[in-house]
This record gives C-alpha cells, structure tokens and sequence, in this order.
C-alpha cells in the first residue's frame, strides 16, 4: 500500500491553512515536507505534525512549546511526550479557566449596563 502524501496546495487545503502558514512552519523547523525539485510533499510524519500544530494552537499554546513538545517525542519517545502533555494541558486548563470567569464577569457587567440603558429609555 501507497504511503499518504500531500502536495503543498492538498496540504493547505486539508488542512484550512494559508501558504504562509505552510511555509513558516518549515520556515522554523516544526515540519520537514519531502522535497523534490521546487515540490513538496507531505507525508504521514508531516500530516500527523500538522494536526498536532494546528491542535496545539488551537488550545493557545504557542509555536515554542509545541516545538519543544515534538522534540520530547524525538528525544524520549512516547512516555515523556505524554507526561509533558499532561502537565501542558493542566497549565493551560487554568489559564482557559481564568479567562473564562474573567470572560463571564465581563458578560455580566455589559448585560447589566445595557438593560439598565434600555430602562432609562422607557
């Protein structure tokens, strides 16, 4: 059976990503497409770093700490990996969770304000 590759414009794409996102990725070292000739492809290991990114990103984790997160896998293996995911989702569950009550409160105040804007009205 065939191995999965993407070209650079499948990758964008699959993957709802521009091509100054594709390129900066690469651009510092968090993905390593195949190159062939000015092509190139993405392939499982590739594919499989993409979703973890663009997961990553989207629980606000920076580039930095993913990059340093795919090392462990690199360096350690899976074991470590996963403990250092652990004690990154922990950090970042009380970060999400400040901002929630924060984002809350702010809810709060603005309902309020605007009712009490559309009593002075009547």
């Amino acid at each position: 059976m065939a191995e999965t590759r993407l070209t650079f414009k499948e990758t964008c794409e699959k993957f709802g990503v521009t091509p100054r996102t594709l390129r900066y990725y690469e651009y510092i070292e968090l993905l390593e497409p195949e190159k062939e000739g000015r092509s190139r492809f993405y392939g499982p290991r590739e594919i499989a770093r993409i979703t973890l990114i663009l997961r990553g990103r989207r629980f606000g984790f920076s580039l930095e700490e993913i990059r340093q997160w795919l090392l462990i896998y690199e360096k350690e293996g899976t074991e470590a990996q996963m403990r250092e995911w652990i004690r990154l989702a922990d950090r970042q569950l009380e970060v999400l969770h400040a901002e929630q009550s924060q984002l809350q409160a702010t809810i709060e105040d603005l309902q309020v304000l605007r009712n009490d804007t559309e009593k002075s009205l009547k």
